[in-house]
């Protein structure tokens, strides 16, 4: 490929070191695409004649082909896939294949087919967390009203609705969705044509390839062209994102199926066994969604690392910038995946929710409200009441509904006889009716406006 300035080729270790073949062949679809704009582009600007440039477009076609039916061969001979295609066009068409790469360098061609690839991949990861949060809504509706604790500090804090809980996971979905179709706008511009950093003098149409590769224009500099890869990293902080919020997630089916929570149970398909302890149902599926998350964030660590200290334009750094994608894709893939599959599947065990609402004074709250708005205490006075009614019930070992008037009364004479029905976990719940509140009849708009942006209404 570059013998004509070096006497000798490359040293065993060096092929191997230089050569990105055996990852960078998963971009074949898209350097074929690549080079069809290209070539058609060279015909229709006379920089090649038009009957090369369709020899070149079926020899093309041929290779595609090929590929599809049995792979890309890892020849590190060839460095990469743009010299493995170039090499298997000629074979099939002769010389003219040398034509193709005229007004063009390695540097625009990779830079355009990686964006290429992942344009590709947001697209796939998009219909993946449409899915998920598809499932969320769903089972957020058949659980609109089921009581179960709302914590923080995964201590107790107040009632809310399973339903109220699934959808703060929607919410989460919804934002990485927007996170992936922003950095896709911000990345459809198109590099082909940039060459090796200083454009080339051949009279190309640069606007014509990037809207026959579906982008909305051609880059702007030459020099970034090549060595942006912002888009990238851009789609890295997305699924670092995303892979967070699946682990949170994850982490709570992991509490919620142990035996000191039980508030679900993970079907078979979702949990392994103990090859020593045979009552054991472990939920493998959501810990390795939650060590996943770990491995994504990695990835964007190791390309912002690589990029940091590149100067312009192309450096060969800049080839280790696709495993970490890769691998990050492929992890969120399968990641989403299991999610849904668990969203979809899981057994909420809704009896055993409520018991624990009602047993961790999680309406301490409301009878605090109760005291402002009925007897017209001062917030911080009623905050104080109620912690003395909350400690006398745990003497008592009794929830604070179970509290009599009398001996409610007997902590402040302000407590009114309505207290008791307003401490129940159904009422504290259809009580926060407030935008965004955990009561039912918001949950079911929620629900409501969910499928209406999901298409579903």
């Amino acid at each position: 490929m570059w013998g004509g300035r070096f006497a000798e080729g490359p040293a065993a270790v060096m092929r191997e070191i230089n050569a990105s073949i055996p990852f960078d062949k998963r971009l074949w679809r898209q350097d074929i695409a690549g080079s069809k704009a290209h070539v058609a582009m060279l015909g229709a600007q006379g920089i090649i004649a038009q009957a090369d440039a369709e020899t070149i477009s079926r020899g093309l076609d041929g290779v595609s082909t090929d590929y599809a039916a049995n792979g890309v061969t890892d020849d590190l001979a060839l460095e990469d896939i743009h010299m493995a295609t170039e090499s298997k066009l000629a074979a099939a068409i002769g010389p003219v294949a040398g034509r193709l790469h005229t007004a063009r360098s390695r540097n625009d061609q990779v830079a355009t087919d990686f964006r290429l690839w992942v344009r590709d991949a947001i697209d796939a990861v998009d219909a993946g967390l449409a899915a998920l949060q598809q499932a969320l809504v769903a089972r957020a509706d058949e659980h609109a009203d089921s009581v179960m604790p709302g914590f923080t500090h995964l201590q107790a804090a107040q009632p809310v609705t399973l339903g109220h809980h699934l959808m703060a996971y929607y919410e989460m979905i919804r934002r990485d969705r927007s996170r992936f179709s922003d950095a896709r706008a911000r990345m459809n511009e198109c590099p082909l044509g940039a060459a090796a950093l200083a454009g080339t003098g051949f009279s190309i149409d640069r606007t014509a390839t990037a809207q026959a590769l579906g982008f909305d224009r051609p880059t702007a500099n030459s020099l970034d062209s090549v060595s942006d890869r912002d888009f990238a990293i851009d789609y890295l902080t997305s699924a670092a994102q995303t892979a967070l919020h699946l682990s949170r997630l994850a982490e709570e089916i992991v509490l919620w199926a142990s035996q000191p929570f039980g508030f679900v149970s993970l079907p078979d398909q979702w949990s392994t066994g103990s090859s020593i302890m045979p009552q054991k149902r472990n939920p493998d599926a959501a810990e390795l969604v939650r060590g996943h998350s770990g491995r994504i964030i990695g990835c964007l660590t190791s390309l912002m690392i690589t990029m940091k200290g590149l100067p312009l334009a192309y450096s060969k750094d800049m080839q280790d910038d696709k495993p970490p994608v890769f691998e990050a894709h492929d992890l969120l893939a399968l990641s989403i995946a299991a999610m849904t599959g668990m969203v979809e599947t899981l057994t909420f065990r809704t009896a055993r929710m409520r018991a624990a609402a009602e047993a961790g004074f999680a309406t301490a709250t409301d009878l605090a409200d109760r005291l402002v708005r009925v007897a017209g205490v001062p917030f911080r006075e009623a905050h104080h009441i109620t912690g003395a009614v909350v400690k006398a019930a745990e003497a008592k070992g009794v929830a604070l509904s179970d509290l009599t008037l009398d001996e409610l009364q007997a902590i402040d004479p302000r407590i009114d006889s309505g207290v008791q029905a307003a401490l129940s976990v159904d009422a504290s719940v259809a009580a926060r009716t407030s935008l965004g509140g955990t009561a039912p009849v918001r949950v079911r708009e929620a629900i409501a406006a969910a499928r209406t942006a999901l298409g579903e209404a």
